[in-house]
C-alpha cells in the first residue's frame, strides 16, 4: 500500500478490525518514512451479476441507481441512513451470493420492495406505485391492503404515523 501523504511503499498495519456490516475490513496504516497515519476498508472482489431488463436490454448492476430509487422512496420520511444503507447491502449481497450471471432486473425491485415494506410503509408505497405500473387505482388500494396483512407486530410498532397525535386531537 503506497502512503496517501508521500507516496512512500513502506507502510504497515496497526489495527485491523470490521466494518459497518461485516462485509468489509478496516485497517489503520502508518507510513514507515513520514509517520503519517491513515486508514484504508479492504472488501472483496465479487463480480455483481449483470441485470436484464424487462426489454431485454442488458446493463451492469449498478449500486447507485438502486440507492437513487430508494432514497426517492424514503425521502421526507424518517428513515435513518444506516438503516437505509444496510436495506442496498442486503440488496446487492443476494444479487452476488445469488450465483447467478444475469438476473431479471424484476428480482432487484422485489428485493428492495421487501426491504423497503420492513424500513417504512409509505416509502413502501411510493416504490410500488413507480415499480408496480399501476392501472387504476383498485390496483393500488389492493396492494396497500395486502400490505397492511403481511406487517408483522413489530413493523406495525416500528412505523411512523402519517399524522402525528397532536394534528390528530385537533380535529
Amino acid at each position: 500500500m503506497r502512503c496517501p501523504f508521500c507516496g512512500s511503499h513502506d507502510t504497515k498495519v496497526i489495527d485491523s478490525r470490521p466494518a459497518s456490516d461485516g462485509h468489509e475490513i478496516r485497517r489503520r496504516r502508518e507510513c514507515l518514512s513520514c509517520f503519517s497515519r491513515y486508514s484504508t476498508y479492504e472488501t472483496a472482489s465479487l463480480a455483481l451479476p449483470v441485470v436484464i431488463k424487462s426489454n431485454d436490454v442488458r446493463e451492469t448492476f449498478d449500486v447507485e441507481k438502486l440507492r437513487t430509487g430508494m432514497k426517492r422512496a424514503v425521502e421526507k420520511r424518517a428513515v435513518s441512513v444506516e438503516k437505509l444503507e444496510s436495506a442496498i447491502s442486503e440488496i446487492t449481497h443476494k444479487a452476488i451470493t445469488s450465483g447467478e450471471r444475469e438476473i431479471p432486473s424484476k428480482y432487484i425491485g422485489d428485493w428492495a420492495l421487501e426491504e423497503l415494506g420492513k424500513l417504512d410503509q409509505v416509502a413502501y408505497m411510493r416504490f410500488a406505485s413507480v415499480y408496480m405500473s399501476f392501472e387504476d387505482i383498485n390496483s393500488f388500494r389492493d396492494l396497500a391492503d395486502r400490505l397492511e396483512r403481511t406487517l408483522t407486530p413489530e413493523m406495525l410498532e416500528s412505523q411512523i404515523p402519517l399524522i402525528s397525535e397532536k394534528e390528530d386531537k385537533k380535529k
